[in-house]
């Protein structure tokens, strides 16, 4: 198997903010084909060090070095689109092959070249397929629910801005893609056709990403950035968790020997004061060294914290034939349902199909356009929203939590104060009194949410709440919620988070219709169930299309040359047994695909998956040409 070369090569790369070391000291590579995920908490200079990596920010020392001829691009947080431009114009920005080729051609063209010249200009289109370049990004767009390419940048809001950056970057098709967030303000079915778009891809690829269906379905390799320093992990994300762990566990191994080990040195330093002088310096030395080892304190994954909500009457939340639209456009009508106690529901739906609308008419802040919501007594909402809190700039960090509530109570009796649950959420004591004006934007985004989780609300309305949180912060808030009491209703684009824990799942705009429809289970469940729908329809159709064809197939008399000869009779004969055995093998291979997480198997299996649906409607058209002259 030949060796494959280097793409990147990062060494000594350390960067400081103020006095605040982010990085110190960085070193690694990037292999042709990989694709590597960096994982770390919010503030630890992820998205610092995707720029850096790209030329867009410089590191305080060391260098970056990409593989001569190597091409990259990069999906930014931080968008910089021309707002004048229209969808169309914003793709045709860019140094990619194919768009040279045709600012070339055109150049060529309107500076009426002819000859030799204008033959470059043409075989350049046709080496790089720039003559299909509108239509691959049709295709792209169309994906990503961007159909309108004459819109103005200026026109889009902040999520289809976001689609419309993937989609340059995608287009682009550099050989080293740096994805920042790749998933943010995607809905489940286009994250869905991005995973499997990069997971089939041969580019070698650098994320950020806090989905972990993502890591675990398209990386095959993981670097964590931890206390300034990268730990790699030659694995998907089932396999860091367990590696991660092992690797903690002998940290804590070590810190606990240091530990032992102390108390024995410190005997020994502590004894006959008024001979310290003439004590062995290089043991000396070692006592300071193992003391340090000693006191390092591990940031160990926090305990389950079961808080006791405000009670909840047995008049929760009502609803009662609910309608909500648009315009003339309805979103969505005659949902009735009453929430029971610990319910825990998933809105599901394509971006504008009216999950936050619904969440509005939950919480009272907005009213339906025909049916109506009680809401019980004793109720207290909790409402995340998209948007984020806003907050005193001068505030301290506690200050921002103990404004709603200095402590909430726990079983037994206990207490868990602002501190405390600044502890658990990953805000270290040394963050506490740091002015909020300093915070990272995950970390603005946790703090507004441990904001809502202080007023110990009974019922928690999420709209996006997995967005711009670590995957380190969102376990902890996965176990909260698992110990959460109360009612739950959750929007979020994070299928792990969904699956862990959603009881069943609303669906919004499925097909086009209006109502709201209910699946039991999780997320996954809830697609599989569409995909088992999706074959049974796909096979009575098949089949119903065979039937009524036979059935009007019209009796040829006397024109002996459209009659089938024996060739094609046993042809018939032969296809008519291989349709349902084709129909049977996509089938299969359909299920396979759906349970499959390795990535080259997905790949393989989608190849093949291709050829069989390929064969199975070339038969199916062939079966329907002899029918007719049967």
């Amino acid at each position: 198997m030949a060796e494959r070369r280097n793409m990147l090569s990062v060494e000594g790369l350390t960067k400081t903010y103020g006095e605040r070391l982010l990085f110190q000291d960085l070193t690694f590579g990037v292999q042709e084909g990989e694709r590597v995920a960096l994982v770390a908490r919010n503030g630890s200079g992820k998205s610092t060090l995707l720029r850096a990596i790209c030329g867009q920010e410089p590191a305080d020392s060391g260098r970056v070095v990409f593989s001569t001829g190597v091409r990259h691009g990069h999906l930014r947080q931080e968008l910089e689109l021309d707002a004048t431009a229209t969808i169309l114009d914003t793709l045709y920005i860019g140094d990619s092959p194919a768009v040279k080729a045709m600012r070339d051609y055109e150049r060529a063209l309107a500076q009426g070249l002819e000859g030799a010249e204008l033959q470059r200009a043409y075989d350049a289109m046709d080496a790089h397929e720039g003559w299909n370049f509108e239509a691959r990004a049709r295709e792209i767009l169309g994906k990503l629910n961007l159909h309108d390419l004459e819109r103005k940048v200026m026109s889009l809001s902040g999520g289809e801005k976001r689609r419309v950056a993937l989609a340059q970057v995608l287009l682009e098709a550099p050989d080293f893609l740096v994805l920042d967030e790749p998933t943010n303000h995607l809905d489940l079915d286009m994250i869905a056709w991005l995973e499997q778009r990069l997971a089939s891809m041969g580019t070698t690829i650098l994320m950020v990403t806090h989905d972990r269906y993502f890591l675990e379905n398209v990386c095959d390799r993981i670097l964590e950035l931890e206390d300034h320093t990268l730990h790699s992990y030659q694995g998907n994300f089932s396999y860091f968790l367990e590696k991660r762990a092992e690797r903690r566990a002998n940290a804590q191994a070590v810190q606990e020997r240091a530990t032992t080990h102390m108390k024995r040195e410190l005997e020994w330093v502590r004894a006959t004061p008024s001979a310290r002088t003439t004590k062995s310096k290089s043991r000396l030395d070692r006592f300071e060294d193992i003391k340090a080892a000693a006191a390092k304190r591990l940031r160990e994954d926090p305990m389950h914290i079961t808080v006791i909500p405000e009670r909840l009457g047995s008049k929760i939340v009502e609803l009662h034939k609910i309608k909500r639209a648009y315009g003339e456009r309805v979103l969505f009508e005659g949902l009735t349902h009453h929430f029971k106690r610990g319910e825990r529901i998933g809105l599901v739906g394509q971006n504008g199909t009216g999950k936050s609308s619904l969440l509005n008419l939950i919480l009272g802040t907005a009213d339906p356009d025909a049916g109506k919501v009680v809401v019980g007594e004793t109720v207290v909402f909790g409402h995340y929203a998209q948007e984020g809190g806003s907050f005193n700039e001068d505030w301290k960090v506690i200050d921002a939590v103990r404004d709603i509530a200095d402590w909430i109570p726990l079983k037994g009796g206990a207490k868990l104060t602002a501190a405390q649950l600044l502890e658990r959420f990953l805000f270290p004591h040394a963050m506490h009194h740091q002015f909020v004006r300093l915070l990272s934007g995950g970390e603005r985004k946790r703090l507004h949410l441990l904001r809502i989780l202080m007023r110990n609300p009974n019922f928690l309305v999420l709209d996006e709440p997995t967005n711009d949180l670590d995957i380190f912060t969102l376990s902890v808030l996965e176990e909260f919620l698992m110990d959460f009491s109360g009612c739950l209703v959750v929007v979020s684009h994070d299928r792990y988070f969904m699956d862990k824990l959603v009881d069943h799942v609303w669906v919004l705009g499925e097909d086009g219709q209006t109502a709201v429809r209910d699946y039991p289970g999780n997320y996954t469940q809830y697609r599989e169930q569409r995909a088992d729908d999706a074959r049974q329809a796909q096979a009575a159709q098949a089949a119903q299309k065979r039937e009524s064809v036979a059935h009007v197939a019209p009796a040829v008399k006397g024109d002996y040359t459209a009659r089938l000869s024996y060739k094609e009779k046993l042809e018939f004969e032969q296809l008519e047994k291989a349709i349902p055995l084709l129909e049977q093998r996509r089938d299969e291979l359909q299920s396979q695909l759906l349970t499959e997480t390795d990535h080259v198997k997905m790949q393989e299996l989608g190849i093949v998956l291709g050829e069989v649906t390929s064969e199975l409607d070339e038969a199916e058209m062939r079966w329907l040409e002899l029918s007719e002259r049967a």
